[in-house]
């Protein structure tokens, strides 16, 4: 099946959006300034004389980031959500099981499935979304030599020799992160995920931790982050909301999709934040925003606001009212709490 023909105006990620601040000034064509500085900083490798090694690390890693970027392009217009966990697992676990509902469920409600190629529970989101709805991101490693039966193949399927090429584009074409019980990886990829939110690095999304049918797998993981990190105080007590724990693939899928109910995607614009919404909220909400959330607030007040015209260069998102204020830049968890009570807007 061929990819959805995109718009003329291909909207970007929502990283893109909350990146899209650094585009060169007044410049007629953004891409061609950074098409020219890329060239100015590989001359600049040769008058370095860096070794062959880093020049070679670069020049890799560049070549895939850019086919992963042409081949996610033909897709921006469909939300997607990352699936983490174990390449262990067998097909017959209960975990594997429940990847294998949650990727029919998400992909159901309209959604595409990232994984990272590999067996287990990737190939088990993959078995549950079907072909036609995955991506995979496969890794080149001495032991797995091939991607999964499902996505082998395929067009989506971008096989990546390092691992930070291969995180990033996890993150930044995902409008979901969702992890089943892993290892090593799996924890890195949560916290990796989690860091990124809380330090403002990435956009926000909804994170999601998947357990068996009752199992105990996350919410040992969440007992550990409460009494070790949060009770020494290595994190904050609203840094909890950034994630959620289940059991239920169901719960995991509703979860993923009502973040996205009201609240659609959010800018930065000369230091204002500027959530962009689906609909006007009611004067109910914004009024219980103004008061439960003005901690939130740097100077000023929660302002209702048609888009920015900094914000020309996403043409597809102009007809989408906002909500714009001066924030402060440390309270990510804070943030997610405010999109919650967003998304409860019961108008329209």
């Amino acid at each position: 099946m061929p990819p959805p023909a995109p718009p003329d105006d291909v909207p970007g990620t929502p990283f893109d959006s909350l990146h899209d601040a650094d585009a060169p000034a007044a410049s007629p064509d953004p891409a061609a300034e950074y098409v020219a500085m890329i060239k100015e900083v590989a001359d600049k490798l040769l008058a370095d004389r860096a070794s062959p090694g880093d020049v070679k690390l670069l020049a890799h890693a560049l070549r895939e980031l850019r086919h992963c970027l042409r081949v996610f392009k033909d897709y921006r217009g469909v939300r997607k959500v990352t699936v983490f966990g174990s390449a262990r697992t067998p097909a017959d676990h209960p975990a594997h099981l429940a990847a294998v509902e949650f990727g029919r469920l998400v992909a159901a409600a309209g959604w595409m499935v990232i994984t990272g190629a590999a067996s287990g529970i990737m190939e088990a989101g993959h078995v549950g979304a079907g072909r036609e709805k995955s991506f995979g991101l496969s890794i080149m490693l001495p032991f797995e030599s091939s991607a999964n039966a499902v996505i082998h193949g395929d067009r989506k399927l971008m096989n990546m020799r390092y691992f930070f090429t291969r995180k990033l584009m996890l993150i930044k074409e995902s409008d979901a992160v969702v992890l089943f019980p892993g290892g090593f990886g799996t924890h890195d990829e949560a916290f990796e995920a989690l860091t990124l939110i809380q330090t403002g690095k990435s956009h926000l999304f909804p994170i999601v931790m998947v357990d068996e049918p009752g199992g105990n797998y996350w919410t040992r993981w969440q007992a550990f982050v409460r009494d070790d990190l949060l009770a020494r105080g290595y994190i904050s007590p609203a840094d909890l909301s950034l994630y959620r724990v289940t059991d239920d693939p169901a719960e995991a899928v509703r979860e993923v999709t009502q973040f996205y109910r009201v609240y659609h995607s959010l800018r930065y614009v000369r230091g204002d934040l500027v959530l962009r919404l689906r609909r006007p909220l009611t004067e109910a909400t914004l009024a219980a925003i103004r008061a439960d959330f003005a901690d939130l607030l740097a100077v000023g007040d929660f302002e209702p606001t048609a888009a920015l015209p900094q914000e020309a260069n996403e043409p597809t998102l102009a007809g989408l009212p906002r909500l714009r204020f001066r924030g402060v830049r440390n309270e990510q968890g804070r943030l997610r709490q405010l999109i919650d009570r967003i998304n409860l807007d019961s108008g329209g």
